[in-house]
């Protein structure tokens, strides 16, 4: 209950307070390349319950391989810039807002990666999947790690994925409003340097 006020009360203030920059990417992705400004996809949410996962649009086109590389093509302008400093997640604040997601808990992932760890997933996913987790830190720069395997999805499927998965066990094994308040500021941090650099 107490994390489920926390993600209510930091999702309505950060909504209010950036709904000024809100309005502002929507423009920037509108302006660059059109519409749809917002991009949608089915991911798999707390007990496999499949709920919607709200981005702002970063790509041309979202027809393609699962796995995104560093310099793919489908990637347009504003959604480089986007991507680069994790802004295209913030429309996910909605998600939170909805209860599909938490501010902090593993990564929602998409049906077809799922189905390939469906037993370890039936622990992950007895707790919400969040915004930010350990494995989002640890991967921030994962479209770069991907460009440089000739394999990416085998890349993805054989180490990237289960090793998010192991940071995912490490969580909801040790989950607490304490420690999700510092994933929160390591996740923050992460970005501040990724920003800088």
């Amino acid at each position: 209950m107490m994390k489920r006020c926390l993600d209510v009360s930091v999702g309505v203030l950060v909504l209010l307070v950036l709904s000024p920059l809100l309005i502002a990417l929507a423009a920037a992705v509108w302006l660059d390349s059109g519409r749809p400004i917002f991009f949608t996809q089915q991911r798999v949410g707390l007990n496999f319950r499949p709920f919607r996962i709200l981005k702002f649009r970063s790509m041309l086109q979202t027809v393609g391989p699962s796995v995104t590389v560093a310099g793919d093509r489908r990637v347009t302008r504003v959604g480089t810039f986007l991507r680069a400093t994790k802004l295209d997640e913030l429309p996910q604040f909605w998600n939170v807002l909805r209860g599909d997601m938490s501010l902090v808990g593993p990564r929602p992932e998409v049906p077809e990666f799922v189905e390939l760890f469906k037993e370890r997933y039936g622990l992950v996913l007895t707790v919400r999947p969040g915004i930010t987790d350990l494995a989002s830190i640890r991967f921030r720069n994962e479209e770069d790690i991907l460009s440089r395997s000739a394999e990416p999805m085998k890349e993805y499927t054989e180490h990237i994925l289960p090793e998010k998965l192991n940071l995912a066990d490490q969580y909801v094994s040790t989950c607490s409003i304490c420690g999700d308040i510092a994933i929160l500021l390591r996740t923050a941090a992460a970005t501040v340097r990724g920003y800088r650099r």
